[in-house]
């Protein structure tokens, strides 16, 4: 059995946060429910008696009010590269507020696993086609130092156990396994090659023109990078596939898997995300950081049949604190 704190709020790369155990009994797969899209009200606008007192200001100081008005309209954060919008009936969204850098390409790191999740997704006629766990998995998250599910060499776990395993531990070996099972090709780079190609084709028919993949799980060859405005739209996508949602509103998930050795494994995955746990009425998505990428949170939240969907690419570890921020003033207007 491994068990594996995160050392900070969002997870690092290297960061272990899933738990085995070898063991002779089965535990029912159990999932969460599904977020749903609402309608929402008209966003809060100045009323005629405000407007009256703005034409009355001296020309001198209206600039300076109107500065201040624009401060005061705006969630107070520290992230600039961040975008917030409102969903509305899924083909469509409304934008309520953007950073200063929300359209600026940057590394996004393991918030690329929303686009693995929903390339593999574009298939659910697979979600309980079993994989095995290969050493090549296991081996690319000690080289890469990379965050993990603990799978274990050998057993076999269903597509659907993946994405779990990737989108709350965030693990890499599970991502890695998705890639190579969902591809194309004679070896394993040429599936992996393929896949990054069918999340490229994707971005591309979501009209995502800041974004460009060049991994499966955020480990960058040097152009896997995104915009706060794309990972924004691309959470709300995937919002809409009630597999994903379903899986990334789960605090803890615990499974079993049939082992190499014909008895059974458990495996504990923890979800990265500490919205879930702070923000009433937090649906998920997904936690990302890197030594140069940063944080990177993509986030969602249902209140009052509104459902916001936001995301803080690049930046500290003040990004759940600014996500909280960026989602109260967003239900306050």
């Amino acid at each position: 059995m491994g068990s594996h704190a995160r050392p900070n709020r969002l997870h690092r790369t290297g960061a272990r946060l899933a738990t085995v155990a070898l063991v002779g009994a089965v535990l029912p797969i159990t999932a969460g429910g599904l977020a749903q899209a609402a309608t929402t009200s008209p966003a809060h606008s100045a009323d005629d008696s405000d407007q009256a007192s703005a034409d009355a200001v001296a020309p001198a100081d209206r600039g300076k009010e109107a500065l201040d008005t624009g401060a005061r309209d705006a969630p107070s954060v520290k992230a600039d590269h961040a975008f917030l919008l409102d969903a509305r009936d899924g083909s469509q969204e409304r934008e309520m507020w953007a950073g200063a850098k929300a359209d600026e390409s940057v590394s996004m790191a393991s918030t690329t696993k929303i686009m693995t999740a929903l390339v593999v997704l574009k298939q659910p006629e697979y979600l309980d086609r079993q994989i095995t766990v290969k050493q090549e998995y296991r081996d690319y998250v000690t080289q890469n130092g990379s965050s993990t599910a603990d799978l274990q060499l050998g057993d076999k776990l269903t597509v659907k156990q993946l994405l779990h395993a990737m989108l709350l531990p965030s693990g890499a070996d599970a991502a890695m396994a998705l890639a190579d099972s969902f591809g194309s090709g004679d070896t394993m780079d040429a599936r992996i090659a393929d896949f990054q190609n069918q999340m490229n084709a994707e971005a591309q028919q979501l009209g995502l023109t800041g974004t460009h993949f060049d991994s499966f799980d955020g480990i960058s060859h040097g152009d896997n990078r995104s915009t706060a405005r794309d990972l924004a739209k691309l959470g709300q996508r995937a919002m809409l596939k009630p597999v994903f949602a379903d899986i990334v509103k789960i605090k803890k998930f615990e499974t079993e898997a049939p082992a190499a050795n014909g008895r059974t494994r458990y495996y504990t995955w923890v979800n990265t995300n500490d919205l879930l746990s702070t923000y009433d009425g937090a649906l998920g998505i997904k936690t990302g950081s890197g030594a140069e990428a940063g944080y990177s949170l993509v986030f969602a939240a249902n209140r009052d049949n509104r459902t916001l969907v936001g995301a803080i690419v690049g930046s500290d570890q003040e990004a759940f604190d600014d996500a909280t921020k960026i989602l109260d003033w967003g239900f306050a207007h």
